[in-house]
Formats: C-alpha cells, sequence, structure tokens
C-alpha cells in the first residue's frame, strides 16, 4: 500500500521562512537551513522550498540559501520561484534539489512543463498552482498570488498533467493560513481530471485536519502546511501515529 506523505513548506523571502494568511500578513518564521534540518530528522517524508517573492521582484531564486539547505536535509527537496526556463530547472536541480516546481513560469509558458519533463523526466517536474475562488469559479492566480491569470484552475491543471507533469500541488488561497481545513472541494475537483500525484496544500489547523484529508479524499497522496508545524502546533511524529491509527498508511 503506497503510503501517504507529509510535508513541511518553507516559504521564503529575503533568506527567512516567512508564514501569512491567504496569501497576505507575511511574518518572519525562522532560519530555512534550521527548519530543514530540523524537519528532516523528525518524520518529514518531503520539504519544499518556495521563494515566494523571486517572480513578483523578477530575480533568480536564491541559490545560495537553498544550497545551505540541501547540504542538511535528507528526504527529497522541492524547490520553486521564479522558473521560468529550462536553464532554471538545471541551476536549481545542481543546487541540490530532487524535484522542480512550476507556477507563474508555466502559466507564461505552457510548454516548459513539456520540455522540463522530456529532459528530466516527469517525476521531476511539479506544477504548483495558487487557486481561488472568483465568481464561483476555480481560477489560477500568478506572482505568489497577486495576479489574477483568468485561467480555470481544473482546466489549467489537467493541461499541465498531460503535458508532463508528474505531481501537482493544489495551493487554494481562500483557506491558507486560516487553519480551519484543507479545500476539500477543490481537491476533489483536481482528482478528477489527473491521474498524477495531488498534494493538498492551505487549510491544515489540526490531526484531525489531516485524517479527514485521507479519509474523504484516498485520491490525495500528500499534506503539505507549514504554521502548524512551524510554531510546534503539530509535531510530525504525532500526526503520524494518529494517522496510522486511523488506518491511514504512513512512514514512521
Amino acid at each position: 500500500m503506497i503510503t501517504k506523505r507529509i510535508i513541511p513548506c518553507l516559504d521564503v523571502r529575503n533568506g527567512r521562512v516567512v508564514k501569512g494568511v491567504n496569501f497576505e500578513d507575511i511574518n518572519d518564521v525562522s532560519s530555512p537551513v534550521e527548519l530543514g534540518k530540523y524537519y528532516s530528522e523528525n518524520g518529514a517524508d518531503e520539504l519544499v522550498f518556495y521563494d515566494i517573492t523571486a517572480s513578483s521582484e523578477g530575480r533568480s531564486l536564491f541559490s545560495d540559501i537553498l544550497r545551505q539547505v540541501a547540504e542538511q536535509i535528507f528526504i527529497p527537496l522541492t524547490v520553486g520561484g521564479a522558473i521560468n526556463t529550462i536553464e532554471d530547472f538545471d541551476r536549481v536541480l545542481k543546487c541540490g534539489a530532487d524535484k522542480v516546481s512550476v507556477n507563474s513560469g508555466a502559466i507564461r509558458n505552457p510548454e516548459l512543463i513539456y520540455e522540463a519533463a522530456k529532459k528530466y523526466g516527469s517525476q521531476c517536474v511539479v506544477l504548483s498552482a495558487d487557486v481561488k475562488r472568483v465568481d464561483g469559479r476555480f481560477i489560477v492566480f500568478a506572482k505568489g498570488g497577486r495576479e489574477n491569470t483568468g485561467l480555470d484552475a481544473i482546466e489549467w491543471i489537467r493541461r499541465g498533467a498531460e503535458c508532463g507533469a508528474g505531481e501537482i500541488v493544489l495551493n487554494s488561497i481562500d483557506t491558507d493560513g486560516v487553519k480551519g481545513g484543507f479545500d476539500i472541494e477543490m481537491l476533489d475537483a483536481v482528482c478528477s481530471v489527473v491521474s498524477v500525484p495531488v498534494i493538498a496544500s492551505g487549510g491544515a489547523g489540526s490531526i484531525n485536519d489531516f485524517i479527514r484529508l485521507f479519509n474523504v479524499l484516498p485520491k490525495v497522496d500528500a499534506g503539505l502546511a507549514a504554521s502548524i508545524f512551524h510554531f510546534g502546533e503539530v509535531k510530525i511524529p504525532d500526526l503520524k501515529a494518529e494517522l496510522r491509527k486511523n488506518g491511514i498508511p504512513v512512514r514512521l
């Protein structure tokens, strides 16, 4: 049986891990190097590193800090932020990433997904989508949730998977940082159109939110969270123990 993955997320701005609510009201948390090492040693299955302002600021991702994080961890590392070209993929992989997450860059150039999958393999290409409800529709936002693209999210994600994305991270802007639970409706809509792994992101506030996620949507492969892990509200070993008690397969 395939185990469900628990993935902490490091949102990095100016070299520090930060966290906000609904992609706004950003506050400083910690050093990404220290946090990455902690999660690697305390039961995380993977780690996600997002340079959250690289795209909106029109600059390259912080390679030096990424390299330091990669040197401290022994779990798979997914990296995103200003990934616009195949050269960006190459640079990030050489810094120690195992998978590369594309978002705004793929929106501007959907061929990037196909080209990267062809060169590095689908397992290396993660399509991250920041999605918000607008007039009852799921719409994709770019540049860290700042720009309404007008793209229908379900169609965009389906297309991305067809182009070669080997994994989908669905970031619900509506539930981000609110701690009221994952966006089950949005996740269900995505799971119904793709066959690749789907990672749920946005809304985790308790252990029960993860239990409900995997019980209600068994197609979801992983749960991603930030603040509840960063601030010690939920410890990953405790979360995994409870998941296993509830019949949800995890790696202990």
